[in-house]
């Protein structure tokens, strides 16, 4: 038997065997209409899975390869060069799309991308001139409709609120390095939920690539190590989202700071994964106050220069002392994904803040003006952001 009737088969059986462990997971129609928009049946998923989170989460996407400076963090091998590469929960296929660019740029041929994911969202990546193959599976339940060994490279990302913390995690990670090849790759990108505040100039991690220091002075970023100082959110309507959030995820077995947890979870897998090297990263939502006020504090010509740069800034709608025009977009873009995560996690958040529809939209009014208008986030509110890769035994 080829290796596709393989893989056929094995994929007719775990979807059988998913329908007879939760018959109410519909493959072939999953969605359904709640609270105006569209989510995933009666899946503890708490996102919409319609065109404006879809947004949201491609928006996300680009931000962080955009802070990485590239959408992997690994370095391919030329000696054992990614041929299959595999994203798990892909959704719309926009990372692997990003992933086969830069793949391709580095000049590696022949590459197969394959995305998995119950929501059958991800578009005909075929269209650009990619090798794609979609599947469509439960990812709680394994195993995988794949064999052992088929991939080089594995991409999960944003799983944070697609399997639930404990055995349900754990038996997919044991079975994610199941199929992957030995000396293949994994990479594991995920992003905080809960916003802190990074304390006034913080000092650079130790012993950081120069690089990657680099790439975070250019996008206006913080490397983050484990002495990056950081206190609880300043800005009032985020440390509201932020206990909410907490409680939300809290009850439904969610991870609301999975950053926190990834290297602790592959380096348990010590017997299979090896070479284990991560980045970590926060994205301010705006300028921060103590940026400025350093600006500010120069002898009174370089002030006034610094107030002439900002005029010019702000006829191209950048009215900041200190970033550059890419720098206040990328910080821009990080507050309008918390923003709209927010938006989109409101059914689950109003419940356990106990407030009906009309205080909801009164409090999110004030938050949109504090934070969008008056720039309430400029007391180091941060996007925390990390990527973690290794490599299978």
């Amino acid at each position: 038997m080829d290796t596709s009737q393989t893989r056929n088969s094995v994929s007719s059986a775990s979807t059988t065997h998913s329908a007879k462990i939760d018959d109410s997971v519909n493959l072939s129609s999953p969605f359904v209409l709640r609270h105006g928009r569209k989510y995933l049946g009666d899946l503890p998923y708490p996102l919409p899975c319609d065109l404006p989170e879809l947004q949201r989460q491609n928006l996300s996407t680009l931000l962080s390869t955009s802070v990485f400076g590239r959408p992997m963090g690994s370095t391919p091998k030329p000696a054992r060069p990614p041929h299959k590469i595999l994203e798990i929960a892909c959704g719309t296929g926009y990372w692997s799309s990003l992933c086969h660019g830069y793949l391709s740029g580095l000049g590696y041929e022949n590459l197969s991308f394959t995305g998995i994911d119950i929501a059958p969202i991800a578009g005909d990546l075929k269209k650009q001139g990619i090798n794609w193959n979609f599947v469509q599976h439960d990812l709680r339940k394994v195993p995988l409709p794949f064999d052992d060994g088929e991939f080089d490279l594995i991409l999960m990302k944003d799983l944070t609120m697609v399997v639930p913390l404990g055995s349900p995690s754990q038996r997919l990670l044991d079975d994610t390095i199941r199929i992957l090849k030995p000396g293949g790759t994994l990479e594991v990108w995920e992003t905080d939920h809960i916003i802190r505040s990074i304390l006034p100039h913080p000092p650079p991690p130790p012993g950081k690539n120069p690089n990657e220091y680099a790439c975070a002075v250019s996008t206006g970023t913080f490397l983050m190590s484990p002495i990056t100082p950081f206190t609880e959110a300043h800005n009032k309507f985020l440390r509201n989202a932020n206990g909410w959030i907490q409680e939300a995820l809290d009850k439904r077995k969610f991870s609301p700071t999975p950053c926190t947890r990834i290297s602790q979870v592959l380096l348990q897998e010590t017997e299979s994964l090896r070479d284990f090297e991560n980045r970590r990263v926060a994205v301010p939502l705006g300028e921060l106050r103590w940026e400025r006020e350093a600006v500010l504090g120069k002898d009174p010509a370089k002030r006034r220069a610094s107030e002439v740069n900002r005029l010019k800034k702000a006829n191209h709608l950048v009215d900041s002392l200190t970033l550059t025009e890419e720098q206040a977009a990328l910080r821009y873009t990080a507050l309008l994904v918390v923003v709209q995560l927010i938006e989109s996690l409101e059914p689950i958040l109003k419940e356990v803040s106990g407030k009906n529809q009309e205080e909801w939209q009164r409090w999110w009014g004030w938050m949109m003006a504090d934070l969008l208008e008056q720039k309430g986030a400029c007391s180091g509110e941060c996007l925390e952001m990390g990527v973690w890769w290794c490599q299978k035994v």
